[in-house]
């Protein structure tokens, strides 16, 4: 059996089943410290609770996952030995590979892994699809576990390879269950790095030991997937809000690796004959800006569309980004470049008519609030261009300044901006979280269950349903594009461009990967 693999991701043609790679040779040596400068400040520890990329490229440092996708965007088994899918799609069989183990010692079992799934299930925009579709996931023995179809969901082994935003990974059935509106109270996975509490310093530091018991798949490593090896003793992210200091740091040679680049000292350092500078997700990011849809004014559509017509993308490319090699304005909600991208029901700025629909949504005159995390400049400069584009439509601004971290913390209150909760706030998604309508967060419509500024759209709900289900890829093409008329229409959130983030590392760092997530494991000093 085909299963529509890389439409999921990308759209194009079904992939034949996977094939084991030859073994890996695992010649490397271990030893040294990875000094790594990271986009932001780590305070959410749980991956499941948050889509954000921080607390992400953390969980990757320490947990592992069932499937993974390789540089090539095929799936291949991770934790998982040996799997099998019935003719009709509607059983898979999966049995643990030997070796696996939680960092308190535990062996990791097929109930763990049950419960991990149940939970994530709860929390990603793809596992709420797929979850409804099931009628069993339950263990067979401690290796084996078993997912069995109530109706046909052809993204299955699509979802537990889903590579970012909420990766499925997998954690003790013990704090896997954990309420999913709650944050999990210990961090302990089965990966190649282990978590060290003691050393963890929010605003400073955050600290990873090698597991020594990680058992390795015997395959070269390929993206997310193959041999995971820690070859380093610690990874220590440094938190370095400045950029001119983590600049002058990174040539001093007092870090290793600097995460995102601010595209201006991107060419100072491409000069330093000591320091690579590269490009570490090709497929670029998508700026996001997000309103409440709980409170006024963005609970009425016409303040949302008065938002969307305001926003000239190409004025926020330049005042974010800069430099046009970087950036790209894009009409697709899809992103542009993937199989999904349309121009379907994408409106040109048009100021007039938003002053006026702004006017008709009945605004009165109190203040949005704009979270302004000040450390990240992929949210703090949209916020800063978003704080005009409202005063233009007449709209008193309270524009609050704050880190990353605390705003990503904040976004999740649904309290009313006068009460502690907010109105905007700004963000960018890799391309594997915005290129179809089941990866992509910000197109859920399921109100209090969606993410982060809570849309209701049941039209977009039922087609994200309906494009799990289908098969063909006229028909899928068809469905993204009325999701994306639907999306223009009742603006769950608005498009601020497309653009592309440069990382750089010292050249006696080796292994660094590209792919559309952080992975710090296979890289040696």
């Amino acid at each position: 059996m085909t299963l529509d693999r890389r439409t999921f991701l990308t759209g194009t043609a079904a992939l034949a089943a996977t094939t084991v790679a030859a073994p890996y040779v695992h010649a490397q040596k271990h030893g040294g410290t990875l000094r790594f400068v990271p986009h932001a400040d780590l305070k959410i520890l749980d991956p499941i609770w948050t889509t954000a990329y921080i607390t992400r490229n953390h969980a990757y440092m320490i947990f592992d996952t069932l499937f993974a996708l390789d540089e090539q965007l095929r799936l291949q088994p991770q934790m998982v030995d040996k799997y099998t899918v019935s003719k009709d799609a509607m059983k898979y069989s999966f049995t643990l590979r030997d070796g696996l183990k939680f960092h308190d010692g535990t062996p990791v079992t097929a109930e763990d892994c049950v419960a991990s799934l149940k939970r994530w299930g709860a929390r990603d925009a793809v596992g709420k699809l797929m979850m409804p579709a099931l009628s069993k996931m339950a263990p067979v023995d401690k290796k084996t576990f078993v997912i069995e179809l109530e109706t046909p969901f052809g993204l299955v082994l699509d979802a537990l390879g889903r590579p970012s935003a909420s990766p499925s990974f997998i954690m003790p059935a013990r704090l896997a269950a954990t309420d999913p509106n709650d944050q999990v109270k210990e961090v302990i996975g089965s990966g190649p790095f282990k978590f060290s509490k003691d050393e963890w310093q929010p605003g400073n530091r955050v600290v990873y030991v090698r597991n020594a018991d990680y058992v390795p798949r015997k395959e070269k490593p390929s993206g997310a997937a193959g041999g995971k090896q820690a070859l380093v003793d610690r990874v220590e992210w440094r938190y370095i809000p400045d950029p001119a200091t983590a600049g002058a740091a990174l040539e001093a040679g007092e870090v290793d690796y600097w995460e995102n680049v601010p595209h201006d000292f991107a060419p100072r350092l491409e000069k330093n004959a000591n320091i690579s500078v590269f490009v570490p997700d090709p497929k670029g990011n998508q700026g996001i800006l997000r309103p409440n849809h709980l409170h006024p004014p963005f609970n009425n559509k016409k303040a949302r569309q008065a938002l969307l017509l305001a926003v000239d993308q190409k004025n926020y490319m330049q005042a974010v980004i800069g430099n046009e090699k970087y950036y790209k304005a894009c009409p697709s909600v899809f992103m542009c470049g993937v199989p999904y991208e349309t121009a379907a029901g994408a409106p040109k700025p048009d100021l007039e008519r938003a002053r006026q629909l702004f006017k008709e949504s009945g605004y009165d005159g109190r203040p949005i609030v704009v979270m302004d995390p000040t450390d990240t400049p992929y949210a703090h400069a949209p916020a800063l261009v978003t704080t005009e584009v409202l005063r233009s439509l007449g709209a008193t601004v309270d524009l609050q300044a704050m880190d990353w971290s605390t705003m990503v913390a904040r976004r999740a209150k649904k309290e009313a901006p006068a009460q502690g909760g907010w109105n905007i706030f700004h963000t960018w998604s890799t391309s594997f979280d915005t290129m179809t309508p089941v990866t992509s967060s910000v197109l859920t419509g399921s109100g209090d269950k969606a993410w982060f500024g809570w849309p209701t759209n049941e039209a977009i709900e039922k087609l994200r349903a309906d494009f799990a289900r289908e098969t063909d890829p006229a028909k899928r093409k068809a469905i993204a594009e009325k999701v994306q008329v639907s999306a223009y229409d009742e603006v769950p959130y608005v498009p601020w461009g497309q653009f592309v983030v440069p990382g750089a590392y010292r050249k006696n760092v080796k292994g660094v990967l590209q792919f559309g997530a952080t992975l710090l494991w296979n890289i040696s000093v």
